[in-house]
């Protein structure tokens, strides 16, 4: 199938290519703004469907918006007719078009001129009256608060929040595209006039810096960012895009003694706490219980036991582990629990507790097993 594709080179266009290549469509005509113009007849004879997202924001002159946004599409409309190709199209429109700008009256005008150009020639449009769109490649620091929030804050320098009240609609760009190659495979138009993604995510500006900032904070607190909350998840995946690539890693705290090293890796106050720990041969580490605080104990290096006794109980309950077979074991509360180093290397222990350590009630009770 060749699908055309205006604005390939676009935030929403690279991201909307990249995904329609791992679905499979290899066949990909794709134009942008270095694109020769004079592919375009050719193009227009042959895809056998439009994805138009070329378009101007952010003009040297206002009057090219109308040329960019109204002018263009009217080249490729005619174009398409001139061939009598009567492949759908899809057209990015803005939210800003039913407001009275330049920017808005030239986005406007080419809505009503796909629909004209629908109606007339008997072809299915889809028009996307976008929000605001955030996710990974958006250029920063143009016209994009999200893209230049999460690639300032990430590479240490200065933002600037007018006004941190304002509230944001916003799409993920996964969202949109997900949107888009579901109208390509299905194909039926909307009920409504404008197509619409799904969800619109609503927040104030000031609670967008303010996620960012934690993420950038979160490698110092080791908190991992709620993941359950939809928009937090999508905001820090698109903050990691924005990484200086010489500073994708970073350094744990080790704390280190004659025994072998105990390394908090990840805390979640909804989902605990996730450490390392390393134990040399013949050591022994534990000899406590909890009344509430629970935890999960995988070897994934060595070999070794961990033992067991119900408080105010004689009967020792052992499991042996080893890093050649991954198995977790919970550590129930109640019981006095230790593990021991059997090995004649270090042991390396993956620990998962359902809380956070809290130093005012740690909840940890010494007594031998």
């Amino acid at each position: 199938m060749k699908i055309l594709i205006t604005g390939a080179k676009g935030f929403v266009g690279k991201n909307l290519v990249a995904e329609l290549r791992n679905q499979g469509f290899q066949d990909l005509l794709e134009y942008d703004v270095d694109t020769d113009p004079a592919l375009l007849d050719g193009y227009a004879a042959s895809c056998e469907f439009v994805f138009h997202l070329a378009g101007v924001n952010r003009p040297k002159e206002q009057t090219e918006f109308m040329t960019g946004n109204f002018g263009f599409t009217s080249q490729l409309l005619d174009a398409l007719k001139k061939n009598g190709n009567k492949a759908p199209v899809l057209i990015t429109s803005s939210t800003q078009a039913a407001f009275d700008n330049p920017y808005g009256q030239s986005k406007k005008a080419g809505e009503e001129l796909i629909f004209q150009y629908g109606k007339e020639n008997g072809v299915k449009v889809f028009v996307y009256r976008l929000p605001n769109v955030f996710g990974k490649w958006c250029r920063p620091n143009y016209n994009s608060a999200v893209a230049t929030f999460c690639h300032n804050i990430a590479h240490g320098l200065p933002i600037q929040v007018n006004d941190p009240s304002v509230v944001m609609n916003l799409v993920y760009v996964d969202d949109v595209v997900a949107s888009f190659i579901d109208k390509l495979k299905n194909g039926k138009p909307d009920t409504e006039v404008y197509s619409e993604v799904t969800p619109v995510h609503t927040i104030k500006l000031g609670e967008i810096v303010d996620l960012i900032n934690s993420f950038r904070a979160s490698r110092e607190t080791l908190q991992v960012p709620d993941m359950g909350d939809g928009f937090i998840k999508k905001l820090y995946s698109t903050y990691l895009s924005y990484l200086p690539e010489d500073q994708f890693s970073y350094l744990l705290k080790m704390n280190v003694d004659n025994r072998g090293s105990f390394t908090e890796f990840l805390k979640s106050p909804e989902r605990g706490q996730v450490s390392v720990n390393i134990s040399k041969p013949g050591i022994t580490k534990g000899n406590h219980w909890h009344h509430t605080k629970n935890e999960k104990f995988l070897v994934v290096s060595g070999k070794g036991v961990i033992r067991f006794r119900k408080i105010n109980t004689n009967e020792v309950i052992e499991y042996y582990v080893s890093g050649d077979k991954l198995e977790v074991v919970d550590i129930p509360v109640g019981y006095t629990h230790n593990i021991e180093n059997l090995g004649d290397a270090d042991m390396v222990t993956v620990m998962w507790v359902n809380e956070v350590f809290d130093k005012e009630r740690p909840d940890t009770f010494f007594m031998e097993v």
